[in-house]
């Protein structure tokens, strides 16, 4: 296959896919929506054939826990990926939207109006249900995509590709609207992060390393983020059963994802109360945790901290744990030490709690809940196309509207200017 020329083909499709998308209505949208999730239910067999291919091969090829988890079509999954098409397809349709219209003092109107972003190209690796989230929102949004998933997941990926391809045929809309890179090529990456005749923006998903390339070597904007080192703080105000329950859903409900915590901060005063019962379910669960030296006076079985830790993305049964002052230095902690994802604090005191908010420096910031909320399904947005620790476009899950842009508009009757 030539590389250059077959991604460029994927280009040219793609932008004439996104003209017409760009001037479809919401129904004709919606309806290709609901096409691909009923045909995501008729093929749950196919779909979990193929999908163990990948995981067979995946175990074959020594992928760790993690990826794996990442890689595996569940039941749980498909249900969410159908779920997450529905929710898109009920969502208001951001496109046309006009807001601020007001007038001017020469007779004119002005305002905004929403717009697509034309063609996105998606990189990911491992998880296949992302073909799907990523082809809805931008579909709803208007937008063609060139979706280039991990090897790992390619006989998954090309299955729910044919049934994207369906749905979008039964609604009457281009294939070329939605198109899934059928090599695993790593040439057809660097193709497609350079692509800028075609291509409007990249969103990369997966590890460090994929996203650290692509965002040195693109010459399209980039929507990114790099690490998931979240944190909770539990606050000496903290109500002690929403400390325990919050501090271990958000780290053993998955390990594998970028909203789990991380690192576990306990302000001193409250420390002898919620860190033995907090060691207990850990340990119980398997979490290996190494923590500062205080923390390790309360439990025996904790490992010391290094500096390496508290800048580590685990994304596996191990978390960091140390005891802070209070608030002022658990902010400080935080601010220095994340990568600006998502926070949490436990307390019942509502002025920490807006201090908390205001001064934490992320993308999301959570009062008394679990950082697994961190996600666009939660958030109300149907799916999400990633999540975004920039602060320039989109920030935090993104999703429909952080697949638009605004482009002023004027209305008027004949003005000219004087």
């Amino acid at each position: 296959m030539d590389i250059k020329n077959y991604m460029q083909q994927l280009g040219r499709n793609a932008r004439q896919a996104g003209r017409e998308l760009s001037r479809t209505e919401s129904g004709k949208k919606n309806r290709a929506l609901l096409e691909i999730a009923n045909a995501i239910e008729n093929n749950r067999g196919l779909l979990a054939t193929e999908n163990e291919k990948d995981l067979l091969a995946g175990k074959e090829n020594g992928l760790d826990s993690a990826s794996l988890d990442r890689l595996a079509l569940t039941p749980k999954a498909l249900n969410a990926m159908i779920e997450g098409l529905k929710q898109v397809a009920a969502l208001p349709d951001p496109v046309g939207e006009i807001t601020g219209l007001s007038y001017r003092p020469s007779g004119i109107q002005v305002g905004q109006m929403r717009v697509p972003l034309g063609v996105i190209g998606i990189i990911y690796e491992s998880r296949p249900n992302v073909t799907v989230d990523a082809a809805a929102l931008c579909l709803k949004s208007g937008n063609a995509c060139i979706l280039r998933g991990g090897s790992e997941a390619i006989h998954s990926n090309q299955a729910i590709a044919a049934c994207i391809t369906q749905g979008l045929e039964a609604a009457g809309l281009p294939a070329t609207a939605v198109q899934i890179v059928a090599t695993a090529d790593r040439d057809a990456v660097g193709e497609l992060i350079t692509m800028d005749t075609y291509v409007d923006i990249i969103v990369p998903r997966g590890g460090k390393s994929l996203i650290g390339r692509i965002s040195k070597e693109a010459t399209i904007p980039v929507i990114k983020h790099l690490d998931g080192i979240c944190h909770v703080y539990i606050d000496g105000q903290a109500d002690m059963d929403k400390a325990v329950a919050i501090a271990d859903n958000a780290k053993t409900h998955r390990y594998g994802v970028c909203n789990a915590m991380e690192t576990l901060l306990v302000a001193e005063s409250i420390a002898h109360r919620v860190l033995p019962l907090l060691a207990k379910i850990y340990l119980d669960k398997g979490v290996e945790l190494r923590g500062c030296l205080k923390t390790c006076s309360f439990i025996p079985e904790c490992k010391r901290a290094t500096e390496a830790d508290w800048h580590t993305e685990y994304l596996a049964p191990i978390l960091s744990i140390r005891v802070v002052d209070g608030i002022d230095q658990a902010i400080e902690h935080i601010n220095h030490y994340s990568s600006q994802h998502t926070e949490a604090i436990v307390t019942e005191n509502y002025t920490l709690a807006r201090r908390f908010l205001r001064e934490v420096d992320s993308s999301s910031v959570m009062v008394n809940a679990s950082t697994r909320f961190a996600d666009g399904f939660e958030y109300g947005l149907g799916a999400e196309i990633g999540i975004s620790t920039d602060k320039l476009h989109a920030r935090g899950p993104v999703g429909l509207n952080g697949l638009t842009s605004l482009k002023y508009i004027v209305l008027g009757d004949g003005h000219i200017r004087q």
